[in-house]
């Protein structure tokens, strides 16, 4: 096949996708960027507490307070949809939750942590006992994949007056809700540590949990460059899964997860245009990356004859 890497030539991409990586990263700790996190409260079970209750607000400013005090990045829902979605929605769904997270692209998120607070009171003859409950979970916004769920409950129950009322019971809740939000942010936090960092040792053996899932479509290519390209981007630093999608004679898409940031990615995919001499462009949108051949149109031998 024309398209075939040679062992040699393998080697040499190889070593130059290698240099490519290395000179991009001073620590292994560094290996990976960390995440852009968003954080949304899912209020549609009408057994939890309302996004528009001040409790809401607290525990949502502990958990963001508490990964900002650990280095990560937390952005704020409103400040990066205000120009495009409706503002102030409660008892919103799970589906609308991540529709959002993905449609947010200035930054664009990596991680959505979603939480949902509940509070639940026993009556007796002569007071009112009170638990809270938040529970949470991380999701991959690129993929969709679960990292991991959380939940925290109050040590013991509060008392409140006899015969209190769901307003006197958030009025409870609501002076221990900061507690349990800084509780829940530190478990939030060690886990994402964890995917980052590799865990407390520094090693690398969980290093790259937190991957993202690319589609890329190769458009204008022939089948030999496709399966030349996929060698290519199984030795991409960050490789972790590839698996055809659609394979065309023109057209192909790769489902491709990798560590690898998306400026890294797209990088390297024009290096391997220009490694191949094949002319192309890299176009890189949301999570899909787009790789267009650029022909010349071909010159027909003109036969004298067919003028005569």
């Amino acid at each position: 096949m024309p398209y075939a890497l040679s062992a040699k030539s393998l080697a040499a991409a190889l070593t130059g996708f290698a240099l490519i990586s290395c000179a991009a990263v001073p620590a292994p700790v560094q290996a990976l960027e960390k995440p852009n996190i968003l954080i949304m409260g899912e209020d549609a079970d009408r057994d939890t507490v309302p996004r528009s209750s001040r409790i809401f607000k607290r525990v949502l400013d502990a958990i963001a307070n508490e990964l900002h005090n650990e280095g990560f990045d937390v952005f704020d829902e409103t400040a990066t949809t205000l120009d495009k979605m409706a503002q102030d929605r409660v008892r919103r769904t799970d589906a609308e939750l991540i529709g959002i997270a993905k449609a947010v692209q200035r930054p664009p998120i990596d991680v959505v942590v979603v939480y949902s607070i509940y509070a639940s009171s026993e009556e007796l003859a002569y007071l009112t006992k009170v638990r809270a409950r938040i529970s949470g979970r991380m999701i991959n916004v690129k993929s969709g994949q679960r990292l991991g769920a959380f939940e925290v409950e109050s040590p013991k129950e509060w008392t409140a007056p006899k015969d209190c009322n769901r307003e006197c019971i958030l009025e409870v809740v609501g002076k221990y809700s900061r507690v349990l939000g800084q509780d829940l942010g530190a478990q939030i936090s060690v886990k994402l540590d964890d995917m980052v960092t590799g865990g407390p040792s520094g090693g690398l053996a969980k290093k790259g949990d937190i991957g993202s899932a690319y589609t890329i479509v190769f458009q204008g290519f022939a089948r030999e460059e496709i399966q030349t390209f996929e060698e290519y981007l199984a030795v991409f630093a960050g490789y972790k899964n590839h698996r055809p999608i659609y394979a065309g004679p023109r057209h192909a898409e790769i489902w491709y997860e990798s560590t690898a940031p998306s400026a890294r990615l797209t990088r390297n995919i024009g290096k391997m245009l220009d490694n191949e001499g094949i002319r192309g462009t890299v176009n890189f949108s949301g999570s899909e990356v787009t790789v267009t051949k650029l022909t010349e149109r071909k010159k027909r031998a003109i036969n004298q004859s067919d003028f005569q």
